[in-house]
């Protein structure tokens, strides 16, 4: 609740700094596109690769040898010489905290494993350690900087025996810094040391994980973005972005202008004229502008459509949302030359699109994207703990939001790199960047927090990071705010010194105050809430509008636990913690979280057994816990998707707390670190369909929801209530429904109470809904398990995380259920490349009336491992007995080292069955 303060252990450098130097990275130059590098192998001993930089290029450095300053006795001088040997360091990737090279080599176990974690001495990490890379240029003609941000806490850097800048200017994750090494560099090798800093998220403005995950040891110590040696001649382009405005007299379309910005510096001591053109992918338009500068002078250069009758677009190509149309993309290509010769280009992508977030009259942000409505439906996405950066898992993240139906990340802190917003833009997937909760970041306003009061240093800092990364991310259509707040907004003199930096690099959206309830001087209400809940509420509490209901927008709401796949629990924990699990309700659990607030299941654990019935097993407590995630999670986003359209306070958006997590956890996920898919996956996948049909817990109506721009008619809904014994209790058909576009909801029928409640005191019973098109084609369906007694909350007793529940449903009755009998038949088709399609069809072919509830279908290889990422059109089904599914997934083509692919088939009440599919 966003009116009550948080305790200290809820969630979630001193620097000093030189002032001219970081003032001067509220100017930092716009980011270049990132290289791609391979993966490197790393082992203790091994010699970095030495990386050549060519003339006129930029170069990533492609690993460094790190080791801990307490073991090197050389000076700073020496080890930053060429020559310098490293004999017994440790290799490291080109973006690598000190613990992922350590984990990568072998030196300390896999922490994601039981509790080894525990088993890394933090005191490894308590002095500063040595980052160390060559480069080697062919000559010297040309100005030579390193330009890079992502240093983990702070660093000395130095260039060939000098040192270039201290840790006092090198400090906070988030700050670009251009370092001139001309005149230091040689032809030939040359060598560049960082002196990494300890890192303590409480005293420095770089990141930590609150209450995610147990923290890694080294608090993520090192540097994990790219560092680029950049070659130029004596002109260079620094700032480049585009301005676009888009006027939308009708949704989706209207007239566009474009303004091309960027800063021309002459590096030289003379004067130079320099021709700098413009060039917009897409359009025909080039723009060209001769520019004279004095010596060391830096001029910004403005093509705007005032001057230059191009750059107004009639019919501009959009960028949305997926699902809402296209990912169209434009590239800027801007290049200086001097004297006939190319002296510096930048080239990099945007999107053309407005986004308005207004305050309703209940005063919640709700946004619009190119005139068009949108709720959000998004989820808090999470880096990898050791911030180990892979391009192919990151898109299969994405990938698996998108078709759970999700359209927005938030990335609390841990704002990815330059490939993430990248594979946003691409993907369509929107995304509300923002700074951390509850630690140095909210040191001066959080009194519950457990970061430090800032200093002087730590403001120019702050202000350093909020340009540095408006600059980076202000061209990314994908970007739909930026969240200058958590849980508490910044001071006053903060968030001016935030908006000013926005303003300087024309920052193109909506700028949120705080993800709570809070009202600025200069932003005003924040639109938002940050309410929760935490942990488990029962799926009823969602249609209340109170606490955590669906009303308005909640920037971070869930009912906590998640329980993996038995697959991944055993890949996750021992034998012995596999036994706690289930066996100890209330016992801590090391994967859950650190904080005493929600280091056990107990709330969840209590629910599941007063709800289901007490485990008998760890297969039965997973069973169970995939029923259990499923109706919460579907509950959750269909109670939001039913109040989008209220005349009174309506929802306008919620953020699932969270999508992943950067370990392997028993909560806040949607899907598991494997990207494993569960109960919680499937109910939000389910919730979220184009076209959906959907029972309200609190009024037993059925609304069908279309999330298509268009309207649909001639639809057909069918609703009918069965006792666990397959006994028909209600069947009501009703034709002629007609549901409006963009989020629009119909309501079709409401279940009488008693109907719902013919099947006896607190008894258990099934619903099932279904939704055809005009041609009989089923388009959505729909199975409940639901309880003639209600789940009672207790909201007077409510706290930040949670409400309590004092009287459960009774859902009892599924273990009464008869087991069901289901076939199957599978084939799979190899595509170009190495992607593959199986195609299953699955038929209850049971003799009596007994649906198979909750049947589940995964790939698994010849050792019965999960076949991993997979992209199901549909799983978890029920089906009653005659009835039948197509079931497609898309999937990686198999290695054949790994055995044949088989469809595993599980379910509540149907035996476990492994079928082999066909090939073609």
């Amino acid at each position: 609740m966003s009116q009550l303060p948080r305790p200290a252990h809820t969630r979630r450098l001193r620097v000093a700094a030189v002032a001219a130097a970081l003032l001067g990275l509220l100017l930092a130059p716009a980011a270049v596109p990132s290289v791609a590098v391979p993966r490197l192998p790393a082992g203790p001993g091994s010699a970095p690769t030495v990386t050549a930089v060519a003339s006129g290029g930029t170069a990533v450095l492609t690993g460094y040898a790190i080791r801990s300053a307490a073991e090197v006795p050389d000076t700073a001088a020496a080890v930053s010489t060429p020559g310098y040997a490293t004999t017994g360091w440790h290799r490291a990737g080109p973006r690598s905290t000190v613990l992922a090279a350590l984990v990568a080599d072998g030196t300390h176990p896999d922490p994601f494993y039981s509790t080894d974690q525990q088993r890394i001495p933090r005191r490894d990490f308590a002095d500063p350690w040595w980052y160390r890379s060559d480069f080697t240029l062919p000559d010297t003609s040309e100005r030579t900087s390193l330009d890079f941000s992502g240093v983990i806490s702070a660093a000395d850097v130095y260039v060939n025996g000098r040192q270039v800048a201290s840790a006092a200017e090198v400090a906070g994750v988030y700050t670009r810094h251009e370092l001139d090494i001309t005149d230091l560099v040689r032809a030939g090798t040359n060598t560049v040391a960082f002196r990494i800093q300890p890192n303590d998220p409480r005293k420095h403005l770089t990141l930590g994980w609150l209450d995610w995950l147990q923290p890694p040891p080294d608090a993520n110590m090192g540097i994990v973005r790219d560092v680029l040696v950049r070659r130029r001649g004596p002109v260079s382009l620094h700032d480049a972005h585009v301005v676009t405005g888009l006027d939308v007299p009708s949704p989706g379309s209207g007239p566009a202008e474009l303004t091309v910005k960027a800063r021309v510096r002459n590096d030289s001591r003379e004067a130079a004229t320099a021709t700098v053109t413009a060039a917009i992918s897409g359009t025909g338009i080039v723009l060209r502008e001769d520019v004279t500068l004095r010596a060391r002078e830096t001029r910004t250069l403005v093509f705007a459509p005032d001057r230059h009758r191009q750059l107004r677009l009639q019919r501009p190509a959009l960028w949305w949302p997926a699902g809402m149309g296209p990912q169209n993309l434009y590239g800027l290509h801007l290049t200086a030359t001097v004297a006939g010769s190319r002296s510096d280009s930048v080239r990099h992508p945007f999107g053309i699109r407005d986004v308005k977030a207004s305050l309703n009259s209940a005063g919640a942000r709700r946004y619009t994207i190119n005139g068009r409505p949108l709720l959000i439906r998004g989820a808090g996405w999470s880096a990898d703990e050791l911030l180990r950066w892979d391009t192919t898992a990151a898109e299969d993240r994405i990938k698996a939001a998108l078709d759970a139906g999700l359209n927005t990340f938030r990335l609390e802190g841990h704002i990815e790199p330059d490939e993430f917003f990248d594979l946003a833009d691409r993907h369509g997937i929107l995304l509300l960047p923002g700074w951390e909760c509850c630690n140095k970041w909210e040191g001066q306003v959080n009194p519950t927090g457990t970061g430090e009061k800032w200093n002087a240093a730590d403001r120019l800092t702050a202000r350093a990071s909020m340009a540095a990364e408006a600059a980076r991310l202000r061209d990314h259509p994908s970007v739909l705010s930026f969240l200058i707040g958590s849980d508490f907004a910044p001071d006053a003199q903060t968030e001016r010194d935030y908006l000013d930096a926005l303003r300087a690099a024309d920052w193109p959206t909506p700028v949120v105050p705080a993800a709570s309830a809070v009202t600025t001087a200069l932003s005003g209400p924040s639109g938002m809430r940050m309410t929760g809940p935490y942990d488990w509420v029962p799926p009823s509490y969602w249609y209340d509008k109170r606490e955590g209901g669906a009303t308005g927008f909640n920037s971070e709401t869930s009912a906590g636990p998640s329980i993996p796949t038995l697959d991944t629990l055993r890949r996750t924990l021992s034998p012995a913690e596999l036994e706690t699990l289930w066996e100890s309700p209330s016992a801590p659990q090391y994967h859950r979280s650190p904080s005493r607030t929600f280091n056990t299941l107990k709330l969840f654990n209590d629910a599941l057994a007063r709800r289901y019935g007490a485990p008998r097993s760890l297969r039965d407590y997973v069973a169970k816990a995939q029923l259990g995630q499923y109706e919460n999670v579907r509950a959750q986003f269909e109670a939001y998707a039913r109040n989008a359209t209220d005349s009174t306070d309506p929802s306008t958006g919620l953020v699932y707390w969270m999508f992943n997590s950067g370990w392997t956890s028993l909560h806040w996920q949607l899907v598991d670190r494997y990207l494993d898919q569960g109960g919680a996956y499937y109910g939000a996948k389910k919730a979220n369909e184009p076209l959906h049909i959907q029972y309200s817990y609190d009024d037993r109506t059925v609304a069908v929801i279309n999330r298509r721009s268009d309207t649909v008619s001639g639809l057909t809904a069918r609703v009918t209530l069965f006792g666990t014994d397959g006994t028909s209790l209600y069947d009501r058909t009703v034709r002629g429904l007609r549901v409006g576009g963009d989020g629009a909801r119909t309501t079709a029928a409401t279940v009488p109470a008693v109907v719902a409640a013919a099947g006896g005191p607190d008894s258990t019973y099934l619903a099932r809904l279904t939704l055809t098109d005009s041609a009989g084609l089923e388009v959505s369906r729909n199975v409940y398990w639901l309880s003639t007694r209600p789940d009672v909350l207790d909201y007077e007793a409510s706290n930040w995380y949670h409400t309590p529940t004092t009287t459960y449903g009774d859902l009892t009755g599924l273990n009464s259920l008869a087991a069901a009998t289901v076939t199957a038949t599978a084939r799979t088709t190899r595509h170009a490349g190495s992607l593959s399609t199986t195609t299953v069809t699955i038929r209850n072919t049971s003799s009596g009336n007994t649906p198979a509830l909750l049947t589940d279908l995964h790939l698994v290889d010849g050792r019965d491992a999960p076949v991993l990422p997979v992209r199901w059109n549909d799983n978890q089904i029920s089906l009653w007995p005659g009835e039948s599914a197509v079931l497609t997934a898309h999937h990686r083509t198999a290695d054949p080292a790994d055995g044949a692919i088989r469809v595993r088939i599980s379910g509540w009440n149907t035996p476990t069955t492994h079928i082999t599919p066909s090939s073609f």
